[in-house]
């Protein structure tokens, strides 16, 4: 194998995976707003995943977090192709992380950006990731050096 003489190369590799817990999953019965809910209402839109932290959210944290999208993404996918189905990418859900404050290192690393349409604090992730952080608190960020 290429990767032999420089370190232990292991093909076929499985992955242990645990149970993993969502917050809150939530189907919508229309693609309508909920009346009275503002800004949840918008993310309830869709089919979604809602990940609440009280404190500041850290990288690790989303990152399980975004395994946790993938996981239902992937389950969504072969429950389509058992039924001789395309996963339209409108039906698959998103994953909004809310937090009470982000660190400038946190929305940089992962590359959100702040889309005003949905109002201060709102910051999605690239596109396919289908993910955004919404720091509820203090929308300004905490500064560089503090930890996350």
């Amino acid at each position: 194998m290429l990767f032999s003489d420089y370190g232990l190369a292991e093909a076929g590799k499985t992955v242990a995976s645990e149970v993993l817990e969502i917050d809150v999953y939530f189907s919508p019965n229309s693609p309508e707003p909920l009346p009275n809910l503002g800004l949840l209402g918008r993310f309830a839109q869709t089919r979604a995943l809602f990940e609440p932290y009280r404190n500041a959210v850290t990288p690790d944290q989303i990152l399980d977090c975004l395994g946790k999208l993938i996981a239902v993404r992937q389950d969504l996918r072969r429950e389509a192709n058992r039924q001789n189905q395309k996963l339209e990418t409108a039906r698959e859900p998103r994953l909004w992380i809310l937090t009470p404050t982000a660190s400038r290192r946190i929305v940089q690393g992962f590359k959100a950006e702040l889309k005003t349409e949905w109002g201060e604090g709102v910051y999605f992730m690239a596109e396919f990731f289908g993910t955004a952080l919404v720091v509820i608190l203090n929308p300004l960020m905490l500064p560089d050096n503090r930890e996350g």
